[in-house]
């Protein structure tokens, strides 16, 4: 669902817990001020609620009409991981996408990259609001890992050479691969 209020972007709730700022490029460098996203995600009774808060890059949109999208991550996005417990091969982990135009995927991953579930139904509204995008998605305890989460939270905007990849936490390797759950940091909702 996509709606285009007013310009000011809604208040967030004092309410909300676990506020997560992408603040740095996959490799630990800095973000400009102009990419910051900030996400928050408190829990509700039947899962959690992700509130996305970023600006927008004016990427052009995916073809697809807006809903269950993928390759999301080609485009303008932001990613939230959120994995249980386990090493890399092990882990089960979820893999949210959302973008500015009200398209999402869901992936459902068993190990590193391994997916076992994918373009899951999921409740998102995506808001335009000037020169930022307001979203917020339920995700449903089902789709949740069990045992102590932890997460990552990353965005990517920018076409060709100035394609830009910023990440929650610092990522080693000589390009950016977000599926990384040992680099993921515990999660206290």
């Amino acid at each position: 669902m996509l709606s285009t209020p007013p310009s000011t972007p809604p208040p967030i709730s004092p309410s909300q817990l676990a506020p997560m700022l992408i603040a740095r490029a996959w490799d630990g460098g800095p973000a400009r001020p102009d990419e910051v996203v900030l996400l928050t995600l408190h829990r509700v009774e039947d899962g959690l609620v992700l509130h996305v808060n970023a600006p927008m890059h004016n990427d052009p949109p995916p073809a697809a009409p807006p809903g269950p999208t993928w390759a999301l991550w080609e485009h303008e996005v932001v990613e939230l991981f959120i994995a249980g417990p386990g090493d890399d091969e092990g882990v089960h982990y979820l893999e949210l996408e959302l973008g500015p135009h009200g398209h999402h995927l869901v992936l459902i991953l068993a190990g590193r990259r391994h997916i076992v579930g994918r373009e899951l139904p999921l409740t998102v509204t995506t808001t335009l609001c000037g020169a930022r995008w307001i979203a917020e998605a339920k995700i449903p305890q089902s789709l949740l890992p069990t045992g102590p989460l932890r997460v990552n939270a990353t965005a990517i905007h920018g076409q060709g050479e100035a394609r830009r990849y910023l990440s929650l936490t610092p990522l080693p390797g000589a390009a950016p691969d977000f599926h990384q759950p040992q680099r993921f940091v515990d999660l206290r909702v």
